[in-house]
């Protein structure tokens, strides 16, 4: 299987959605995938595996900070380094264009997630009560600087 993480285009919006609605509880409209690509300080890449979107990843940029909103493969795609690819690609990108800064929140109990932020140099630095819906779960704040 060949991996290839490109940036995000406007046509991948309904593929990404439909995406989301398999992995969240709370997920994006095509419509919100679509803005995405016409605002200049976000940024996002997808990952294509045989030829169809497996994956996204991004961020929003603002003084300096990159508050990552979105990592997700497909669930029969996790376990294979996308992931960790797409966070790569995305920090790598991100250092190049002004960010200073890197913060997410992720479910408290979302263990394969937080070791990947880990990975990367992120650590907890606070906990968000009740950030999540359906279920209600705490989140963890991670910061990487």
């Amino acid at each position: 299987m060949k991996t290839v993480i490109r940036p995000l285009e406007k046509a991948d919006a309904v593929c990404l959605a439909e995406l989301d609605r398999k992995s969240f509880s709370l997920p994006w409209s095509v419509a919100e995938f679509e803005q995405l690509t016409a605002r200049d300080y976000c940024t996002y890449f997808v990952a294509e595996a045989d030829g169809r979107i497996v994956g996204c990843a991004g961020y929003v940029l603002l003084c300096g900070e990159a508050d990552i909103d979105k990592v997700v493969v497909e669930e029969r795609f996790r376990g294979q380094g996308i992931a960790s690819e797409l966070m790569r690609i995305l920090i790598d990108y991100g250092e190049q264009h002004g960010a200073e800064a890197f913060t997410l929140e992720v479910r408290a109990s979302n263990e394969p997630a937080i070791r990947l932020y880990e990975k990367y140099g992120f650590v907890t630095e606070g906990i968000r009560p009740g950030f999540y819906e359906k279920p209600v779960e705490d989140a963890k704040i991670m910061w990487r600087r």
